[in-house]
């Protein structure tokens, strides 16, 4: 065991992210270090997380989520890594939570869970999942994968315990109807590519069905029509995502490439 006690590195990625990045970092700095790796700002987005005291790298050579993910792994110097996205905010409740698990040196990968802010309102009953490995042990990262929901591949060949965080980051996920279109091309695009490599086929009814299954998952099992219009309009988005994948995989299909820019 290491004689110094264990340090925690909190990990951002941006581009263009001037509106939320002053909350999300202040959010992070009961961590030992922060660092931002951006991708090509033309905004402020350096300048503010450089005032607040963050370790800041550019990598414009976009080569997906994965890659940059991996390239800010290569500047981690904390016994810990919590991967924060530019439009999330660690609450008090969840700083305490994460700080405890450092502290104590748990082994083990954790999951959190959102509160989501959709259009400028808290979706109060909304029910997110918790599929997001968030926080890890820097020794048992080996690299990630994927061009789109991304994920962690470990070193270890033995079984790593699974864990969801108790409390949840708070998610500015849509924050206008503008950035939510941008943001169904970036994604849509993305995972049409991925399911590309993965063989995968497309089409107007997969993309229709896959479509009503997220609606009817996340407007009426999740309790998003609890929510008024910004609850619906965050699960149709979601769901027009779903569906132009599939529409992508078919008709854009010799287009199709994991290096769509942010």
């Amino acid at each position: 065991m290491n004689a110094h006690a264990p340090r925690l590195t909190i990990g951002i990625l941006t581009k263009n992210e001037s509106r939320l990045i002053a909350r999300c970092i202040e959010s992070a700095l009961f961590a030992d270090e922060v660092i931002v790796l951006d991708s090509g700002s033309t905004d402020d987005t350096l300048a503010i997380a450089q005032q607040l005291g963050a370790q800041t790298f550019v990598s414009e050579d976009w080569q997906g989520f994965a890659v940059q993910r991996n390239r800010l792994l290569a500047h981690a110097r904390g016994d810990y890594i919590f991967f924060l996205d530019a439009d999330e905010i660690i609450t008090p409740a969840l700083q305490a939570e994460i700080s405890g698990i450092v502290q104590t040196r748990a082994v083990g990968v954790w999951k959190v869970r959102w509160t989501v802010i959709a259009f400028g309102h808290v979706l109060k009953h909304f029910k997110s999942d918790a599929s997001m490995e968030r926080l890890f042990p820097s020794a048992l990262i080996d690299h990630y994968q994927g061009v789109v929901h991304e994920e962690a591949v470990l070193k270890s060949s033995e079984r790593v315990q699974r864990h969801v965080l108790k409390h949840r980051l708070l998610h500015h996920s849509r924050q206008s109807i503008r950035a939510s279109l941008e943001k169904l091309t970036q994604y849509a695009m993305l995972g049409a590519a991925k399911r590309l490599a993965g063989g995968k086929r497309g089409g107007i009814l997969r993309g229709a069905l896959s479509a009503t299954n997220s609606f009817l998952k996340t407007y009426f099992l999740r309790g998003g029509f609890l929510d008024g219009g910004p609850g619906f309009l965050y699960c149709y988005f979601v769901a027009l995502e779903c569906f132009f994948r599939y529409v992508a995989l078919e008709y854009d299909r010799d287009l199709l490439n994991s290096r769509i820019g942010r």
